[in-house]
């Protein structure tokens, strides 16, 4: 099992919570052992998580992307391959599934295709809600790697997802 070295200070993504800092590392005891937590700071809503360092990969936990994986993101963003099912519980498991892996361009995945079917039909409250989550996330993250203001990365993220989801329209 692999350990990722954090350190304080570090950016972070936590899957489905967004953007954190690592802002303390202390070391607790479990019982007869003991354990490192990482203490982070979500972003998005000021909460703080504790999260021990050997569970780190298994809740997904890891650094920023780069500027290329940004730029893999919007690759996919623009890509017209969507993602179609008939079943929306099987959408909505596999959205869920996506989004709980952390990957940001898993998540833009999952925007990409709720944005579609947001064009064709209204969105459920809880795919509504996951589509605004994806938004947030790959916004927020994106806004940090490239030091831009979010609405600049918004903007530009919805100038993607519309050229692909156009693209698909006028087959």
């Amino acid at each position: 099992m692999e350990i990722k070295e954090f350190k304080i200070g570090d950016k972070v993504v936590y899957p489905n919570h967004g953007l954190g800092i690592i802002e303390q590392i202390e070391k607790r005891s479990m019982g007869d052992r003991i354990e490192e937590f990482l203490t982070l700071r979500i972003v998005a809503n000021d909460s703080t998580v504790m999260v021990p360092r050997s569970n780190t990969s298994n809740v997904g936990l890891r650094r920023v992307v780069t500027r290329k994986e940004v730029e893999e993101v919007f690759d996919v963003l623009k890509d017209t391959k969507i993602t179609l099912y008939d079943d929306w519980k099987g959408r909505f498991q596999e959205n869920s599934d996506k989004m709980r892996t952390g990957s940001i361009t898993e998540v833009a995945r999952v925007f990409k295709s709720l944005s579609h079917l947001a064009l064709q039909k209204n969105l459920s409250y809880r795919e509504r809600r996951m589509l605004d989550k994806a938004k947030y996330l790959i916004v927020s993250e994106i806004a940090e790697v490239e030091r831009m203001p979010a609405d600049q990365v918004e903007a530009k993220i919805d100038r993607a997802v519309s050229r692909g989801t156009k693209q698909v329209r006028d087959r």
